[in-house]
């Protein structure tokens, strides 16, 4: 006698249902991992939240690589011969013609100085004309550093010293944290690159950090900076490159 299954009583009757409801519950949980966002609130009722800037003391300037750029020299032009290019057959005899050299010797030269009565130049008669470069020198090799005002006596160490503490205070005095920057939580380290031209005044500003609001104040409060005395080398005013971080942040009390 043959035994038969009961289909309503079959374990594995609803096993597809049941697979295919699981599966959907798992992706559901993974997409909303996935999807899942928190935010950090800039402050809380019980706390204080106060804005500032750090001028980082302990930065190490880079000193950038310096390149002589040499004008190129054009090739001399290839002489073109004056005769124009003839198609005759095979079976004509044809006379070569010899190309006579177009460059010139100095026996050339000397004939033809004396053939046009042309005065020889000597060469105490050449004057050389001086081309001022603009050389940009960093702030950590130039000779005399920029003078800061306030910081005219004492030595190179001292003035050296003088600046940078002068420089800390003028950021403090000036600094402000953009309103947007607060609102939007935007904070971080700006690198300011500017140079003191050879009249001592600032110049040549160039800003790198985290967003555009914090590199524009931070160009903002060094286009602020008073005239200066210009660094000098080999006893010549000098164009000189200073480079500083600032670090825009704000301190829970």
């Amino acid at each position: 006698m043959e035994l038969k299954k009961n289909p309503e009583v079959e374990v594995g009757r609803f096993g597809s249902l049941y697979f295919q409801v699981g599966l959907s519950v798992i992706m559901l949980l993974v997409y909303l991992a996935l999807e899942y966002k928190s935010y950090r609130p800039l402050s809380k009722p019980y706390e204080t939240v106060s804005y500032d800037v750090i001028y980082d003391t302990d930065f190490e300037e880079e000193i950038p690589v310096m390149t002589v750029k040499t004008p190129a020299t054009a090739p001399p032009p290839i002489p073109m011969s004056s005769e124009g290019i003839k198609i005759v057959d095979d079976d004509v005899m044809i006379e070569e013609t010899q190309m006579e050299s177009t460059e010139m010797t100095q026996l050339d030269v000397i004939g033809e100085v004396i053939e046009n009565h042309t005065p020889i130049l000597r060469v105490d008669d050449i004057k050389v004309k001086e081309v001022e470069e603009d050389v940009e020198i960093p702030f950590a090799i130039i000779e005399s550093v920029p003078i800061f005002p306030g910081c005219e006596k004492g030595t190179k160490k001292e003035i050296t010293a003088c600046f940078e503490q002068k420089l800390k205070e003028h950021i403090a005095e000036h600094f402000v944290y953009p309103k947007l920057a607060k609102e939007m939580g935007i904070y971080g380290r700006v690198y300011v690159l500017f140079a003191i031209d050879k009249h001592g005044y600032v110049s040549n500003i160039q800003t790198r950090g985290p967003d555009k609001i914090l590199e524009d104040e931070a160009e903002r409060i060094i286009k602020l900076l008073p005239k200066m005395v210009p660094g000098k080398q080999r006893g010549k005013p000098t164009k000189v490159t200073y480079s500083l971080p600032m670090y825009f942040k704000y301190v829970r009390d």
